[in-house]
């Protein structure tokens, strides 16, 4: 029995000394402000990312994605932070990891790479820094968008034509934009269909003007996700 009450005694001050050491490294309040700088962090770069998206259709499941991979970060951070062993471990686990989710626009990545940036730099407790960066990236990134908006947008114009109507089209096009290029065009028994790459400056009811051309069928203008030169 002696030998017994001692054996449990001596595990009870081993977890006792494993929690104690456990809590040293960090506390319920360092989590709860890792957490807290971690969600206030990713909810701007979700909110940045929304205001400075020039895509076709916006994707709100993407600035989830944003918030929780900076606040999983952070917390791996936090977790590994304290032990060499853990930090040794998962990094071999990550190695094997391997992401195959196709990434519509690189700028989607660039985003990604940030939240995981401020989630290592909160996760390690460097708060100030981190708001630091987040605000002066997340400036940059409105000025960009900004400056992007004062810009020429680029759009596809598809026609359904007679194929005579094309000498006429492209006069219709000169006067009303200053710059296109023809990107393929197909000629069939019941008619003729071109795409053209244009940029407008302004909002210019250009569909409506293409109609007004004689043999033309029908116009459609689609907006560019990833701008090309003309």
């Amino acid at each position: 029995m002696i030998a017994l009450a001692s054996t449990i005694s001596k595990q009870d001050i081993v977890s006792a000394s494993w929690l104690r050491s456990q809590f040293s490294a960090f506390t319920p309040k360092d989590i709860a402000l890792v957490l807290l700088f971690s969600l206030i962090a990713s909810i701007l770069i979700a909110l940045v990312y929304k205001k400075t998206y020039r895509g076709v259709l916006y994707d709100p499941s993407f600035s989830i994605t944003l918030i929780l991979l900076c606040m999983v970060t952070s917390s791996v951070v936090m977790a590994i932070g304290s032990n060499v062993a853990l930090s040794m471990g998962m990094v071999g686990a990550l190695s094997i990891v391997r992401f195959r989710t196709a990434v519509k626009d690189s700028i989607d990545t660039a985003y990604m790479f940030w939240c995981i940036t401020m989630g290592i730099l909160i996760g390690t407790r460097f708060y100030l820094p981190a708001m630091v960066m987040l605000v002066g990236i997340a400036v940059v990134m409105l000025a960009i968008s900004f400056l992007r908006l004062k810009g020429a947008n680029c759009y596809l114009l598809v026609l359904h034509f007679e194929p005579g109507a094309q000498p006429e089209i492209e006069s219709e096009l000169q006067r009303s934009i200053p710059r296109y290029r023809l990107r393929s065009k197909t000629v069939t028994r019941s008619g003729a269909e071109a795409t053209y790459e244009v940029r407008l400056r302004y909002n210019t009811d250009l569909v409506s003007h293409m109609l007004n051309v004689r043999g033309v069928y029908d116009a459609t203008m689609v907006s560019l996700q990833n701008e090309a030169g003309i």
